[in-house]
């Protein structure tokens, strides 16, 4: 293995992709294993919790590292996307956990195959738990443009990937406006996809 390789779904959303930012930012050559849904029954036993993304070093043969945050932590400390403070790289650690708490709280409505059913729940997240989350990640994010100020850090991708998946309007039944009124947070959004880096990689 010549370069880190990352693997996860062939999709540009969610834990993956925000990887897949974190090295392209970093300006790090990966190899960007995509793999299919119907080849995932196979792999997920071999990788270390049974999720993805995965990644895999040149200088670590054999060991595949797994969570999406401990790889962006890892990808950040080394090339200065995280902080090197131990208490702010906390907050940075405490906000991105932050955004784990919404997949796994969204995710379950992702499954439901009753349409009625379904409405329901997105509604209730809707008018009920985004808001609440967005009001506690807007209580966290100064005057930024970034979380942290003036320097994209490996959090704001988080940040980015989780206010975009709304944003699109593609989770029926959640307004894509479901967070118009957080401008802090929607600060973030605007200043990560307007980064150059970024706009480069969707270029491509």
């Amino acid at each position: 293995m010549s370069k880190p390789k990352l693997t996860y779904f062939d999709s540009p959303a969610s834990r993956g992709e925000e990887c897949r930012l974190a090295l392209h930012v970093a300006g790090v050559a990966f190899e960007d294993n995509r793999i299919a849904r119907d080849a995932w029954a196979a792999l997920k036993p071999t990788t270390p919790f049974g999720s993805l993304p995965t990644l895999e070093l040149p200088n670590k043969p054999g060991v595949v590292f797994a969570q999406s945050n401990a790889i962006l932590v890892l990808i950040g400390r080394g090339h200065g996307l995280h902080p090197t403070d131990l208490f702010e790289a906390a907050r940075h650690e405490a906000m991105m956990c932050h955004v784990e708490d919404l997949r796994a709280t969204v995710t379950p409505s992702l499954r439901i195959s009753d349409e009625a059913e379904k409405k329901k729940a997105r509604t209730a997240l809707a008018e009920g738990y985004l808001p609440s989350w967005a009001k506690h990640a807007e209580s966290q994010l100064g005057e930024g443009p970034f979380f942290a100020g003036d320097k994209l850090h490996v959090v704001d991708l988080k940040l980015y990937m989780a206010v975009r998946w709304f944003a699109s309007g593609t989770v029926d039944y959640v307004p894509s406006t479901v967070f118009a009124s957080f401008p802090k947070l929607n600060r973030v959004y605007e200043a990560v996809r307007d980064d150059a880096r970024i706009k480069a990689w969707y270029a491509r």
